[in-house]
């Protein structure tokens, strides 16, 4: 993965996603506004809170000459409110309702992981 031109994660430990915040509005983006962004000076970089609700999902089925196999992908909801899209894994078959946390990866940036799996 090539390096985004966004904060993607915190220093913290464990290392969270990074939104920004409006500050007129109070609104998060994600991912957060880049430093040299003209809109930079509107917004706070804040870290996304650690565990999140999936909103929605979705299963692909890759075809079989690719070699892959099933994955799900879906929307989380975060405390904000922010809603993030991404790969979802440790479980089969993911739930609305389910909760997940981010955690980084090297070919995604990011994928989110079953809380519990």
């Amino acid at each position: 993965m090539s390096t985004p031109p966004y904060p993607l994660w915190s220093a913290g430990d464990p290392p969270a996603l990074l939104a920004s915040r409006d500050l007129e509005r109070g609104e998060l983006i994600f991912p957060a506004v880049p430093d040299n962004s003209p809109l930079a000076e509107r917004h706070e970089v804040v870290a996304v809170e650690r565990v999140g609700t999936v909103y929605t999902f979705t299963i692909i089925h890759p075809g079989a000459k690719s070699g892959l196999a099933p994955y799900a992908l879906g929307y989380v909801d975060f405390p904000g409110p922010v809603r993030i899209f991404g790969r979802l894994q440790g479980k089969a078959q993911p739930a609305i309702g389910d909760h997940y946390e981010p955690r980084a990866d090297a070919a995604f940036g990011y994928v989110f992981e079953s809380v519990g799996a």
